[in-house]
């Protein structure tokens, strides 16, 4: 590192994140538990830490300091020093470079390496251990960026809620393996709104895509070493950045690009977002950001030992919304995406954890009320997915007036129905009428309930009338992940078939299960390559499988159930 060419003066705390002003770039970072945070800057290959500045001013809980002719492209770093006492709730290490929270770009990318854990790998003491191994060279860093304009508000098609058809979709493999997609833009945000792909969206009749997490991915560890990745991307680290493997030539604009297309095209953009999680996983994850910031506020910790984190989520790791920042972060990632990136709304993943208070899930807790106060985020679309594995986790029909909810129920009971189990037409008539049982309170509407079959967890359409068991093994963990009960049903035969009555069977069952949803008071959602018959082999918890497992088989299309599909979303519409 040679010596700083930098200098630094105090800056201000009001805006997180860098902010270039257009003569220098102020740094502001959160963290209530740190005694010294260092501002690292790295040669424009990214690969040379060049300075080390420490942040010089500390506002309450806010570092902050200003690089005077600091220039937008700057390619930076964050170190925190503190105390490292994982019984206590710290993990800091300065031998770990971090990234901002506030990041609105990415140079590099995460790499599978020993040395982005704060411990020692495989040392007696595990997590307790400290490792002095420099992290940088393997990991992503931000970059200073000047956000574009506001997105234009007349541009949106603000679809009602009564008239809208959500076509659930992932960035990449929707068009990965379309031949009439330039191939310099196939898997891309350029390639979702390539023109034969928003005429097949228009001439099908949706109104709206909601894509699956495109807040930047960091891929497990055990899936690298396996050879996979995390492809449905449910392990964001970057709230405010469009995860990078998506770009097309375009770069970072392709994603803005991408969404005023839609909405020419009359199609608003949904994003699944997760925000009860992060990418760093339990104890024994890597430290990318937010814990070496600050893993006490950052996190909620179990109260009587805080070495160890609060998992209501499954997923190793659960942020600590209670805490203001925390709730700021997420709030001002929001708005973000809603007044720069232009999108429409939100699926909120796991949305009771966002809820949760001290006592459980809390309706008119500080988050959902926040986000209904927000004059900007009360005018979008917000889905919840109303449950998590946390205790009392399941609160279907729960979430207050305003809100529209993933409702599982509609989901089984048409499996069933259509299965043939007994019973079923009693349950069937309430899930007709909007699940009125669950949404009909507090003046809250039937397009509350998002009516589905199938979504991107679990068969899709195809495999649901041809599968009678899930067949994981492509996932490497012995085929005992994902849902055991699918409420399937092979029509006799596990999996392909030629003989015609088999086939007729699938083929009717298919229609009989999309005229229902299709039919049906709510708000229906289908999922991407249903209409044309895509098939996952049997995986129902396809999440690791970014191939032709997952990518959407355009060259395999089932044209009478497409043109089916779209007449009956017509009728709908109609």
């Amino acid at each position: 590192m040679t010596r700083p060419r930098h200098r630094i003066s105090a800056g201000t705390p009001a805006t997180l994140g860098a902010e270039w002003d257009g003569e220098g770039v102020n740094f502001a970072v959160f963290s209530e538990h740190a005694t010294k945070i260092e501002l690292c800057l790295f040669s424009p290959d990214g690969r040379r830490e060049q300075a080390r500045l420490p942040l010089p001013e500390r506002s309450g809980p806010v570092w902050h300091g200003y690089v005077r002719d600091l220039q937008p492209g700057a390619i930076y770093g964050l170190r925190a020093h503190g105390d490292y006492d994982p019984e206590r709730g710290h993990r800091f290490n300065p031998n770990k470079l971090l990234l901002d929270p506030y990041a609105r770009r990415l140079a590099g990318s995460w790499q599978a390496d020993d040395a982005l854990l704060g411990f020692v790998a495989g040392a007696p003491a595990g997590d307790l251990s400290f490792d002095r191994r420099d992290s940088a060279p393997f990991v992503a860093k931000a970059v200073v960026t000047v956000p574009p304009d506001a997105f234009p508000a007349h541009e949106r098609p603000a679809t009602p809620w009564a008239e809208t058809v959500i076509y659930e979709a992932h960035a990449k493999g929707l068009t990965k393996l379309r031949d009439d997609v330039d191939e310099a833009l196939r898997g891309t945000y350029a390639g979702l709104a390539a023109e034969p792909v928003l005429d097949h969206l228009v001439r099908l009749g949706v109104t709206a895509v909601e894509l699956l997490p495109v807040h930047a991915i960091f891929d497990d560890l055990f899936l690298v070493k396996r050879g996979l990745r995390n492809y449905w991307g449910y392990n964001s680290i970057g709230f405010f950045v469009p995860e990078p493997r998506y770009q097309g030539p375009a770069g970072f604009a392709d994603f803005r690009d991408m969404v005023r297309r839609f909405h020419a095209a009359g199609i608003e953009v949904i994003l699944d977002v997760v925000y009860n999680h992060s990418g760093e996983g339990n104890h024994l994850g890597p430290t990318l950001s937010f814990r070496g910031l600050d893993n006490a506020s950052y996190y909620r910790l179990l109260p009587d030992d805080p070495r160890y984190y609060v998992d209501d989520t499954g997923c190793g790791n659960t942020l600590n919304l209670a805490h203001p920042f925390v709730l700021r972060l997420v709030l001002d990632s929001l708005r973000y995406w809603v007044e720069v990136m232009g999108v429409d709304g939100f699926r909120f993943d796991l949305a009771t954890t966002l809820a949760r208070e001290e006592h459980g899930f809390a309706a008119d807790g500080g988050f959902l009320d926040a986000l209904r106060q927000d004059p900007v985020l009360r005018q979008v679309k917000l889905i919840a997915e109303p449950w998590d594995v946390g205790p009392g986790g399941y609160r279907l029909g729960q979430f207050p007036p305003g809100f529209a909810e993933w409702n599982d129920e509609f989901r089984d009971t048409l499996r069933r129905y259509w299965r043939g189990d007994r019973h079923g037409a009693h349950a069937l008539a309430d899930r007709l009428l909007g699940s009125a049982g669950r949404f009909d309170r507090d003046g809250r509407r039937a397009w509350a309930s998002i009516n589905f079959v199938t979504a991107h967890d679990g068969f899709p359409l195809r495999d649901l009338v041809s599968f009678d068991r899930k067949h994981n093994e492509a996932n490497g963990e012995d085929n005992l992940d994902g849902q055991d009960e699918n409420y399937s049903d092979n029509c006799g035969v596990e999996g392909d078939s030629d003989d015609p009555d088999v086939l007729e069977c699938r083929a009717r069952r298919r229609r009989n299960m999309l005229t229902t949803l299709m039919l049906a008071q709510g708000t229906p959602m289908l999922l991407a390559g249903d209409e044309i018959g895509h098939s996952q082999r049997g995986n129902n918890n396809a999440y690791c499988q970014d191939n032709a497992v997952t990518w959407i088989d355009w060259q395999g299309s089932d044209e009478q159930l497409l043109g089916f599909t779209r007449r009956l979303i017509a009728l709908r519409r109609s």
